[in-house]
């Protein structure tokens, strides 16, 4: 079937979509498009020779098309449009309507690995990686993007914060909000991994349930990561609860640390040596990413008990369960059989999620105090009083 234009530059466009970021980056020389345009053939032009006529025109005018003669025994001597040759990527994108795109891509792409030619072949990679978001970028942008790629070269191990670049026009949340890009970029160009920047502390909040073991009367406390670790404290029972309310709503608890595990960052309480000294009770949301987050915290190499994320508490308040919109899919080799079954039953049931904040507070308390053998402060597991 004969080749419209319009095909033709769908073509081309996909194809100039697919490699736009090469070709801005590597030169090259052979034909980038040899298209067939399959002109009608004699029989095809005698069935219908308005159409056959009207797709000669449509090809008319348009420089890239290779015209062929033609002699038929029935129409004589024709001249129609037999192939599409695009040799450059200038021509690829002229013919399908991205030449602006591509004047602009392959110029930030020049001005870069002119800027930083000690780096070429790593930059050339990273660059066809970025190549989307760099031809998107105003040229205000563009021109921050280079200075802030010469400051940190320039200035390998400042320990400054991001926000405190000294970089002419690059306001505090520039970085920031550009990280990605920066990063893939300064690393191809200095080959360092890390920008040289001061990271902000991990901070994590938990609260002393034992007033015993409260540094300085402190309760509820978000702090390092590092100083946290240090910390020389002794608790008897560490709960990781996946959700804040939870965490604030735990009474005052004999021997008792509760942290907020902050959903999939809880690997790094692993790094916190009372923690794992001790143990972890662990209460998490009754869905798919619960289960992913128990498993994440258990490949830690830590002892850890999970509470009220069984088949019997989804029973009791499966009214209550609402549809989860995207469920965990990862790895599950560190949760127990029973674990599996109940993963496995939230998907039976049409990916499902229970909310623990949604629990019944009374029934929450009394399945943690059966779990650790202690409550409130004056409880034991069976009841008020020592």
């Amino acid at each position: 079937m004969p080749v419209t234009p319009q095909a033709a530059r769908t073509q081309a466009r996909r194809k100039y979509e697919r490699w736009f970021g090469s070709w801005a980056t590597s030169p090259t020389n052979r034909p980038l498009l040899a298209l067939p345009l399959h002109p009608p053939t004699e029989r095809q032009a005698l069935a219908d020779e308005a159409s056959a006529i009207a797709w000669v025109k449509s090809w008319t005018g348009i420089e890239p098309a290779e015209w062929a003669e033609r002699q038929w025994a029935s129409l004589g001597r024709q001249s129609v449009p037999e192939r599409l040759i695009l040799d450059r990527p200038g021509d690829v994108a002229e013919f399908c309507g991205m030449g602006a795109h591509w004047r602009r891509i392959s110029r930030r792409c020049a001005r870069i690995l002119e800027a930083f030619p000690a780096s070429n072949s790593d930059l050339q990679a990273a660059l066809v990686r970025s190549a989307t978001e760099l031809a998107a970028m105003e040229d205000d942008d563009f021109t921050r993007l280079l200075d802030v790629l010469a400051w940190l070269a320039g200035n390998p191990d400042s320990g400054l914060y991001v926000r405190q670049l000294p970089i002419r026009g690059v306001d505090s949340k520039w970085v920031g909000t550009r990280r990605s890009l920066v990063e893939r970029l300064h690393q191809a160009v200095t080959g360092a991994s890390s920008l040289g920047l001061a990271a902000r502390p991990e901070l994590i909040r938990l609260r002393f349930l034992d007033p015993d073991l409260a540094p300085g009367g402190l309760r509820d406390v978000s702090a390092p990561l590092a100083e946290l670790a240090r910390l020389g404290v002794q608790p008897r029972t560490v709960f990781v609860f996946e959700n804040l309310e939870s965490v604030l709503a735990m009474p005052e608890w004999a021997g008792a640390v509760v942290i907020h595990g902050s959903g999939y960052a809880v690997e790094r309480l692993a790094r916190i040596p009372w923690v794992r000294a001790t143990g972890v009770v662990y209460w998490g949301d009754l869905d798919s990413h619960g289960f992913g987050i128990l498993n994440r915290l258990r490949a830690q190499d830590l002892e850890v008990q999970a509470v009220l994320m069984d088949t019997g508490t989804l029973d009791a308040f499966s009214d209550l369960c609402v549809p989860e919109p995207k469920p965990f899919t990862g790895e599950t080799q560190h949760l127990l059989p029973d674990e599996r079954l109940v993963l496995q039953q939230l998907a039976g049931r049409g990916n499902v999620r229970l909310e623990q904040e949604r629990l019944a507070w009374p029934m929450c308390l009394a399945a943690l105090r059966s779990a650790t053998g202690l409550g409130a402060l004056g409880e034991t597991a069976s009841g008020p009083g020592r």
